[in-house]
């Protein structure tokens, strides 16, 4: 069933545009965009500015939740280096003094000192302990190098956090202004229809005459193209020659006796 419906659909199409290919031939597509583009602007057209207007402080007033959920993130970011800043401190303090005891040991170590407090330690359990004492603060050194690159990298998107927020932010009042001022601009041009006393809507008339325009333009061109195309068409006629007719002597009437006499008195003037 669905088969035969997209078949009778597909068929539908091709008949149509058979048709339009008939009437138009080649403009056809050039047509159907045109009026695609017209019902789409009379569609707009006839939503009221106020509705508009409203969709307008909508779609701005839609920005407020994802700023704050922006601002919540920022803030949590911010409470998290805070206590990897705690974390950074405690380990630079804790790596400080494990290696004050390591130099101690070591010192002790090449002074043949092998006794801690109140234990004494062999040479070889002395180094086991430094070794292992060691081992310790080289990773806590590397740790404390991640948390530090840590720290960085999320200040700095912090940083371009809060920058994108206060734009967001500064942008939203300029649209807000800027909404404001097409209410008011409004709100000023309904004042002035409603104090004419006569409100004519040209637009009609506008429209005729730029159809009539449209019309003289195209009358005038089938007219330049029917004359030029006759111009060509047509062929020199002979002019019979009156055989009693003086040509010379009229010549003579309206431009006066010819000759290199009168050639001269022309390049004097």
């Amino acid at each position: 069933m669905a088969c035969k419906v997209v078949k009778k659909g597909l068929v539908g199409a091709a008949l149509g545009a058979a048709v339009l290919a008939l009437l138009f031939g080649v403009k056809a597509p050039s047509y159907v965009r045109t009026a695609f583009h017209k019902v789409r602007h009379d569609a707009q057209g006839a939503v009221p500015v106020e509705f508009e207007i409203q969709r307008a402080r909508d779609a701005v007033a839609a920005l407020k939740p994802a700023m704050e959920d922006n601002l919540e993130n920022i803030i949590r970011t911010d409470v998290e280096i805070e206590y990897l800043d705690r974390e950074v401190a405690s380990t630079r303090e804790n790596l400080a003094r494990e290696k004050r005891e390591m130099v101690a040991l070591r010192d002790d170590l090449k002074a043949g000192e092998y006794k801690v407090g109140s234990t004494t330690y062999t040479p070889d359990e002395l180094k086991s302990e430094l070794a292992r004492r060691f081992d310790r603060y080289t990773h806590g050194k590397q740790m404390l190098e991640k948390k530090e690159s840590i720290v960085k990298s999320r200040r700095l998107a912090v940083a371009a956090a809060r920058d994108q927020l206060r734009k967001m932010a500064d942008q939203k009042q300029a649209l807000l202004a800027q909404i404001e001022a097409i209410e008011a601009r409004l709100k000023q041009i309904e004042a002035t229809k409603a104090g004419d006393e006569f409100n004519l809507d040209d637009s009609a008339l506008a429209r005729a005459r730029a159809d009539v325009s449209d019309l003289e333009k195209r009358v005038e061109v089938m007219a330049r193209y029917a004359s030029e195309r006759g111009k060509i068409a047509d062929k020199s006629v002979p002019v019979i020659l009156d055989s009693g007719r003086d040509v010379v002597k009229e010549i003579d009437d309206e431009f006066g006796p010819g000759g290199k006499a009168q050639d001269k008195a022309d390049k004097n003037l």
